[in-house]
């Protein structure tokens, strides 16, 4: 066999050797210490492969080896470990944008959904007031029936608002457009107080349940933003 320098391989495996009898240290005893600078000089002075043993040969070689072996497989797991940590982070921060995103798409849907139901409330509430007849658009009568007022009440209170204004109306006077209080003059549908107020919404406040009710519909709206408002009023008080 011939002479091997162990520069390049048992060398590196020095410790190796050591452990199987020093046979790997200079004859006068031990490895002395070697800078990198003497690195070439140090290795002229190392026991050669070849003055080693065929048997403690390949216990140094595989020493060497394993150590290689070691080495690289620690070098994978670190890479490894450092490719799952950067990749959990990445997809944290993927899982943090999309939940983001997700609220904030969840919070726009919210506000147009609510933007669309006001929407349709406000057309509604157009729709029934460009619906409902003025009172100078009924012809005058010499009398009216219950039935007469409540018909002319459909036609002029937006339909949403009827019924509120149907309650207070049957509490006040039971549809009896000429009902009056004795006690305190109180007169017409909505017993208005004095009754002659209701001349703001036409001189035959009197004998007219259209100027009546016009009336009746402004005084709600403006006192109480609506005829259901006033209800609501009158249902905790028993008067608007």
């Amino acid at each position: 066999m011939s002479r091997i320098s162990v520069r390049g391989f048992a060398v590196a495996s020095a410790t190796a050797v050591t452990t199987v009898g020093a046979v790997v240290g200079v004859a006068a005893g031990g490895t002395p210490a070697v800078d990198d600078n003497n690195f070439e000089a140090a290795a002229a002075d190392t026991t050669l492969l070849a003055d080693i043993p065929a048997g403690q040969q390949a216990q140094v070689q595989t020493a060497s080896l394993t150590q290689q072996a070691d080495a690289q497989a620690s070098a994978a797991d670190a890479a490894a470990k450092k490719s799952a940590e950067e990749s959990a982070r990445l997809q944290a921060a993927k899982d943090a944008k999309s939940k983001k995103q997700a609220a904030e798409d969840r919070v726009e849907a919210e506000r147009k959904a609510e933007q669309q139901k006001k929407k349709e409330k406000e057309d509604a509430e157009r729709a029934s007031r460009s619906s409902v007849r003025d009172a100078a658009s009924f012809s005058a009568q010499g009398s009216y029936s219950v039935a007469d007022v409540k018909a002319m009440a459909r036609q002029m209170v937006p339909a949403d608002q009827f019924q509120c204004f149907s309650n207070i109306v049957n509490h006040e006077s039971t549809w009896n457009y000429r009902a009056t209080n004795p006690s305190s003059g109180a007169y017409g549908l909505m017993q208005a107080l004095p009754g002659h107020k209701m001349s703001s919404a036409g001189a035959d406040w009197q004998t007219n349940p259209a100027t009546q009710i016009k009336w009746g519909l402004s005084y709600m709206d403006g006192r109480y933003g609506s005829p259901c408002g006033a209800w609501s009023f009158w249902q905790a008080n028993n008067w608007y």
